[in-house]
């Protein structure tokens, strides 16, 4: 799709912002950001004159379309807890776009979203990134695997001390995880003896994608909540070498310096929450300014459906008010999380090269008032809001050309 959008305050996010800029898109690209920038003939041109331009939000960690709204058991594909180490299922074979989220999304400026399995297992699958608009997930796919979804603290051990298995304890949970790791290290050097040897060699799905953890493909998103988990998921990973990624990080805040120094990211939240287990206790709006203010790389996560989705934007807005950086907490809904879960080269900022995915606002996104006016994936228009209506292209039966 072709497309100006035209005389807005634009905001690229990588970049300084340019009052009266036009974003181009070319073929689904972007092509030209700037404030003199030569609209090609017959271009389509929308003018987004005292908007604000940004590229589409990304949520870094949630469960659209596995985790159905209004639907409960029948639209329940989050977890699959009769296995505690899930590392060859695939959330990408369990979303359904027709999810009521995925307007959701467009509505609060969410564009892209990676999808992950649920917390119940010490291993929970792979992950996978897609646009939030589409008819199947194969035309809404950016990238899969994007990491594999472990889990620490009190879910896995909840889940399968009710069945009355391992883990029933914290110890239990790493020792699962500890086991695999060790089994893959062992199937990986006999599959390369087997292929040295020109022998025939029985694949294994589970081992085949920790493999891919261990040489360093995919992250390893820990679903961890207390800083002795965090220290757990940071022990793990230097005993096996593989890049992790802290998911949720409710204490992170009180082992800041040593993520820091680590480099290890946090994608945190949700923010909207009570404090409905032990594992809460330290949740605040204040953390996130805590981590970033130690240099902790940072993304800002709803886990829809626990905070609906289209609030993403207003976590980033409080925990700005608790002492987050305004300029980080634009980046922690759209360009950290694209570079953390490493899709950066697709979205997350408005740059020549990535893809046409561009929101404009009535205002700051900020400000709670401000709304997103018109959603454009790829350049095409899915989403706009005029005179109190949202009204979302529908997906089955739109136009190619």
């Amino acid at each position: 799709m072709n497309l100006a959008i035209t005389s807005g305050y634009v905001v690229p996010v990588d970049g300084d912002p340019i009052d009266g800029g036009t974003v181009l898109i070319q073929d689904g690209k972007i092509t030209a950001v700037g404030r003199d920038v030569a609209v090609p003939d017959g271009t389509p041109v929308v003018d987004a004159a005292g908007g604000w331009v940004l590229p589409g939000f990304v949520e870094a960690h949630g469960h659209l379309g596995v985790y159905e709204e209004a639907e409960g058991w029948a639209g329940q594909d989050t977890n699959e807890m009769t296995d505690p180490n899930g590392a060859r299922l695939r959330a990408l074979d369990a979303i359904n776009p027709a999810d009521l989220a995925f307007a959701d999304a467009l509505s609060g400026g969410v564009t892209t979203a990676v999808i992950k399995p649920g917390s119940g297992n010490p291993i929970g699958g792979q992950t996978v990134a897609i646009k939030c608009w589409g008819r199947s997930v194969d035309e809404m796919l950016l990238k899969e695997p994007v990491s594999v979804k472990s889990a620490l603290g009190e879910n896995p051990k909840r889940v399968y001390g009710d069945q009355k298995k391992l883990p029933s304890t914290r110890q239990g949970v790493a020792a699962v995880i500890r086991d695999a790791f060790m089994k893959a290290q062992d199937y990986k050097a006999r599959r390369t003896a087997a292929a040295e040897e020109g022998k025939p060699f029985d694949r294994d799905g589970t081992l085949e994608i920790l493999v891919r953890v261990l040489d360093g493909e995919l992250p390893w998103c820990q679903h961890t909540h207390r800083a002795d988990d965090i220290a757990t998921a940071l022990r793990l990973a230097d005993e096996f070498g593989y890049r992790v990624v802290v998911n949720h990080g409710t204490e992170g805040h009180l082992l800041a310096d040593t993520l820091a120094a680590k480099k290890v990211p946090v994608i945190i939240g949700p923010l909207f929450t009570s404090r409905s287990k032990v594992e809460l206790r330290q949740r605040s709006l204040r953390n996130p300014g805590i981590l970033a203010r130690a240099g902790v790389q940072l993304a800002i996560t709803t886990d829809h459906p626990v905070v609906p989705i289209h609030f993403l934007v207003h976590q980033a807005t409080l925990a700005v008010k608790e002492g987050l950086d305004p300029v980080t907490a634009l980046r922690s809904i759209t360009l950290d999380p694209a570079r953390i879960m490493g899709l950066d080269d697709r979205v997350g900022a408005l740059r020549p090269g990535l893809d046409g995915d561009v929101v404009i606002w009535s205002g700051d996104p900020l400000d709670v008032m401000s709304r997103a006016l018109r959603v454009f994936i790829s350049g095409r228009e899915v989403y706009s809001y005029t005179d109190g209506e949202s009204v979302v292209t529908d997906p089955y039966y739109r136009e190619f050309k």
